[in-house]
């Protein structure tokens, strides 16, 4: 098997242009499901990814990490493209990890916060509208 069938291009797109585009042997990331791991030969594949890290590594042998906001990956053939609301390229993966906690995992958090108190308060408003409705227009 030579090198150019046994690795698939990966490109890594965000909002703002494309962060990544490298040849990797094997690539594993995070969905809601948990870990998953695709290599050349793997079937295609669409997946949504949690916050995490996208690590892979390349034909030589090396790794390499991207620090991922919420997004898909998408596996066709030796193409694997992969698109997120934020994203960032290191070298150090104890760096990338902490960065993805305090920058994705934190503001997911926040996020899920922030939505239930909007589900509450559009509750209540329309609890009100309906008492308003039975008090001045019951016939």
């Amino acid at each position: 098997m030579t090198e150019q069938t046994a690795a698939m291009q990966l490109t890594v797109f965000l909002p703002t242009g494309i962060l990544l585009e490298t040849r990797a042997h094997k690539i594993i990331a995070e969905a809601p499901s948990g870990e998953f791991c695709l290599l050349p030969r793997h079937i295609d594949y669409v997946a949504s990814l949690e916050p995490g890290i996208l690590i892979y590594t390349t034909p030589e042998g090396d790794e390499g990490y991207v620090g991922l906001d919420r997004g898909v990956l998408v596996k066709a053939g030796p193409e694997v493209r992969v698109s997120a609301f934020d994203g960032v390229a290191g070298t150090r993966l104890d760096q990338l990890t902490s960065l993805v906690e305090s920058r994705y995992i934190e503001l997911d958090e926040q996020d899920r916060k922030a939505r239930a108190a909007l589900s509450r308060l559009e509750a209540g408003t329309l609890r009100g509208f309906h008492e308003l409705q039975e008090r001045y227009f019951e016939t």
